[in-house]
C-alpha cells in the first residue's frame, strides 16, 4: 500500500514518460549507442511522495534469487542477447568469478540463480574464487543447490580444462586483488576496474543528477523530481575532532541548502541526510543525520560503522546525500524498490522491506525481507504500469551514470562492441 500523495507525482511523471516516450527512446539509445555498459547491474530506489530517485548503485549485484519469478523466466533470453549482441554467438562457457561468502547461504543462492539463468540460456558455466585453491569446494545454498567452485587463476585446471570464452564477475573488488587482476586475459565484464577499489558514489551521482535534468527537460517536468542532491567529503577521518567538524559544518550548509528548496516546493518534510561511504556497498559505512550536532556527539559504535567498510578498507572519503523518505510499504513494513538490469534491459525487481525500520531509515541492513515486485508487464503495456516505469526509468537513468562513470574512468571493456540499445 502508498498513500495518495505517492501516486500522484508517479502517476504524473509516468504520465509526461508515455507522451513524450519516442523522443526519450530516441535520446537513450543514442546514449547507449557511444557507452559500454556491464552485463548486470541493481539499483535501489526511494519514493518519498515529492519525489522518486535512485539512491544507489550495483553493478555487481548479489540479490538475483529474490527478483521476481516470472523475471527470472525473461532474464534468460536478455543474458542470451546481451552476449551476443555486445560479445559473440561463439561465446558458449562462461567462468563466474565470485565473492567468498563460504558462510552466506543467501549469497550462494544469488550465484546459483545467476548460474542457472546462463545454463537455461544455452551456455556452459563455471564458479571460481578469484585466488588460488588447492582443491574444489562444493557449498550449499540457503535452498540446498549444491555449487562447486574452484582456482579463479587462469593457469589452474579447473579454469584451463573448462577454457571459458567470457569471464563474468560477482565480486566487487572492495580489494583491488591486483595479483589476479594482473594474469587476467579473459574477456571480463563488468571489469575488474569498476570495483570499489577505485569506483566512487560521487562520481556515479553527479552523472546521474545530469541525466536527470536532460531526462527532466524531454518529458517536461521538474528535474527535482527525480533527482538526490549529493555532495562529496574528501579527507574523512572519523577519529580526527577536526575532520568531524569540518563535516558537521558541510552538513549544516547542505541541510540548509536542502531546506530552503523544500520550502520553494511546498514540501513539509524537515530535511536529513545520510553521511555514506564513498566507495562501498552491503549498507557498510551508512549512518543517517538529521543535523550536525549529531555528528560531534557520535558515540563509539557511530565511529567505528564509520571507520572501515567491507573487507576491513578504511573509510577515506564520503558523500552526503539528501535523505528520501519512503512512503511504499509491503505487509505494513517500509519498503523500497530495487530495480535489476540486464545489459540496457529491465531484468527484474523486488521490494526491500524492513519491519524494525522507519520509512526514513536505510532498510539494506540485517533482518530485510523481499518482497514480489515485477516489471516483466512493461513489456506488454508500458503505459499500464505506472510503478514499475517511472522505478525503471531511474534504473535506465543509473546504467548510463554507470556507463559515463566507466568512460571518465578510461576503463576498457575487452572485445566488447557497442550497440544502441533496442526499443524499450
Amino acid at each position: 500500500m502508498e498513500n495518495s500523495e505517492s501516486s500522484k507525482v508517479r502517476e504524473y511523471v509516468h504520465s509526461q514518460i508515455c507522451k513524450n516516450f519516442p523522443e526519450l527512446n530516441t535520446w537513450f539509445q543514442s546514449q547507449t549507442k557511444q557507452l559500454a555498459y556491464p552485463v548486470y547491474s541493481s539499483y535501489d530506489i526511494r519514493d518519498s511522495g515529492y519525489k522518486i530517485t535512485n539512491v544507489d548503485a550495483n553493478i555487481y549485484p548479489a540479490g538475483f534469487n529474490n527478483i521476481c519469478p516470472t523475471d527470472k523466466e525473461t532474464s534468460v533470453d536478455l543474458f542470451k542477447r546481451y552476449i551476443e549482441i555486445h560479445y559473440s554467438k561463439d561465446v558458449k562457457k562462461i567462468l563466474i568469478i565470485t565473492e567468498e561468502h563460504t558462510k552466506n547461504p543467501y549469497y550462494l543462492e544469488n550465484v546459483g540463480t545467476i548460474a542457472e539463468l546462463l545454463t537455461q540460456g544455452g551456455f556452459q558455466v563455471r564458479l571460481a574464487f578469484p585466488r588460488q585453491l588447492d582443491e574444489v569446494l562444493t557449498m550449499e545454498s540457503v535452498t540446498g543447490r549444491q555449487l562447486q567452485f574452484g582456482n579463479g587463476y587462469e593457469d589452474s585446471p579447473w579454469v584451463k580444462e573448462f577454457g571459458p570464452d567470457l569471464v563474468i564477475c560477482n565480486n566487487d573488488f572492495s580489494l583491488a586483488l591486483e595479483e589476479w587482476g594482473k594474469q587476467s586475459v579473459i574477456p571480463m565484464n563488468p571489469p575488474r576496474e569498476l570495483g570499489w577499489y577505485q569506483r566512487k558514489k560521487s562520481r556515479y551521482f553527479l552523472n546521474y543528477n545530469d541525466l536527470v535534468n536532460q531526462f527532466a527537460g524531454i518529458i517536461k517536468v521538474d528535474p527535482f523530481l527525480l533527482r538526490v542532491e549529493t555532495e562529496e567529503f574528501a579527507e574523512f577521518d572519523v577519529n580526527s575532532d577536526v575532520s568531524r567538524d569540518h563535516l558537521a559544518s558541510q552538513v549544516d550548509a547542505f541541510l540548509e541548502t536542502i531546506r530552503k528548496k523544500y520550502k520553494e516546493q511546498n514540501i513539509s518534510q524537515e530535511p536529513f541526510c545520510f553521511v555514506k561511504n564513498n566507495a562501498g556497498t552491503y549498507g557498510l559505512g551508512v549512518i543517517k543525520v538529521n543535523t550536525a550536532s549529531e555528528i560531534k556527539e557520535w558515540t563509539y559504535n557511530a565511529r567505528k560503522k564509520m571507520k572501515a567498510a567491507k573487507g576491513g578498507k578504511v573509510i577515506e572519503t564520503v558523500i552526503i546525500q539528501e535523505g528520501v523518505p519512503s512512503i511504499v510499504t509491503a505487509d505494513k513494513a517500509s519498503a523500497e524498490p530495487v530495480i535489476y538490469m540486464i545489459g540496457c534491459d529491465l531484468a527484474g525487481g523486488f521490494l526491500r522491506t524492513h519491519a524494525e525500520k522507519s520509512s526514513t531509515e536505510s532498510l539494506n541492513s540485517p533482518g530485510a525481507v523481499y518482497k514480489r515486485l515485477c516489471v516483466t508487464d512493461l513489456y506488454t503495456d508500458r503505459t499500464s504500469c505506472p510503478r514499475e516505469n517511472v522505478y525503471g526509468w531511474s534504473a535506465k537513468l543509473g546504467l548510463l551514470a554507470i556507463g559515463l562513470e566507466a568512460q571518465q574512468m578510461d576503463i576498457q571493456f575487452k572485445n566488447y562492441k557497442k550497440a544502441t540499445c533496442g526499443s524499450i
